[in-house]
């Protein structure tokens, strides 16, 4: 079986090529730019170099591989950034693709593809409509979460339209090692790790710790995210998470409690969002009973990990 994931270099796109390898009979075709690092690559990927937002270029990638499944990770995942940069944000999120169904449309439409959306489409959430269900109103509070719902939406018109094979995943947020550090847990892990090798002052620069997230391990979720192509129905969204909010504070707490050093915060201005999603918690279920996934990896065991990673990196 050959299998294309896009963003191969970055934190999901790495871990699920880990997760294909370990099954054996796999063979694992990844995309990556130019200019991507390769330090997120621990296990054998035939890496091609393709922009995505071009469109000869993914064509030809597609055409070359042949792959029976595609899991297209690649996008601009970084919420604030997409306020800095919207319109990258949507070129690269939207528009990629729009490339790839449009390549696997003309090349082979029985190609499986894995969409995956983000619970940032759901955006503003009452608390009366937690935990969140796929049947809840989309209100995005981001151009990131603007992006994923017109992926979202388009790849439910070429399921309509065409009859491609696509499955939709809106995975709450995952974490662990190999988290980029610009993200909030990432960001609280390294300068823990960098803290104990005596660096700076004990201050930690935090956000809004008051926001509640639904955490899954990226390890939990890769899994998901190869359950999903075999089991789900196309065009069909699904939610994956844990079904557990837990706010940054405690995110936070928890990897304290894995150190020694004592530490104080101090809000940064520039972590803080023109406009937060106060709390997203997950209902899974549809995506559950179809799969039988459920999250493996505790979240203290997921932090204790993060944490480890960044300690390495900071020696």
């Amino acid at each position: 079986m050959n299998v294309l994931i896009t963003g191969v270099t970055g934190f999901a796109g790495s871990h699920l090529a880990d997760y294909l390898n370990d099954k054996g009979d796999i063979d694992v075709f990844g995309t990556k730019r130019r200019r991507s690092p390769l330090d997120n690559i621990n296990s054998h990927v035939e890496l091609t170099d393709c922009e995505l937002t071009d469109y000869p270029s993914v064509h030809h990638v597609i055409d070359s591989v042949r792959p029976d499944k595609i899991f297209h990770l690649a996008a601009q995942s970084f919420v604030p950034q997409s306020w800095e940069a919207p319109e990258y944000t949507f070129q690269v999120n939207v528009f990629s693709t729009l490339n790839i169904m449009e390549a696997i449309r003309r090349i082979d439409p029985e190609i499986r593809l894995l969409v995956a959306g983000s619970s940032e489409e759901y955006g503003f959430v009452l608390p009366s409509e937690c935990p969140v269900t796929e049947d809840q109103p989309l209100r995005p509070m981001s151009p990131y979460g603007v992006s994923k719902v017109s992926m979202d939406l388009l790849a439910r018109q070429y399921v309509k339209s065409y009859g491609l094979k696509i499955v939709i995943t809106r995975a709450f947020n995952h974490t662990g090692p190999r988290r980029g550090e610009v993200f909030a847990t990432s960001t609280f892990a390294k300068q823990i790790a960098e803290l104990e090798a005596g660096g700076g002052d004990p201050i930690i620069k935090v956000g809004n710790l008051a926001a509640q997230r639904d955490f899954t391990d990226v390890r939990d979720m890769v899994r998901a995210y190869w359950l999903a192509l075999w089991n789900c129905d196309w065009g069909e969204p699904y939610n994956i998470g844990t079904g557990t909010d837990i706010s940054m504070l405690q995110v936070l707490d928890t990897l304290l409690s894995f150190s020694d050093v004592h530490i104080k915060t101090e809000v940064d201005p520039s972590r803080l969002r023109p406009s937060d999603v106060p709390r997203l918690q997950s209902d899974s279920t549809k995506f559950r009973k179809l799969t039988g996934w459920k999250p493996e990896i505790p979240f203290n065991q997921t932090m204790k990990d993060l944490l480890d990673y960044w300690r390495e990196r900071v020696k």
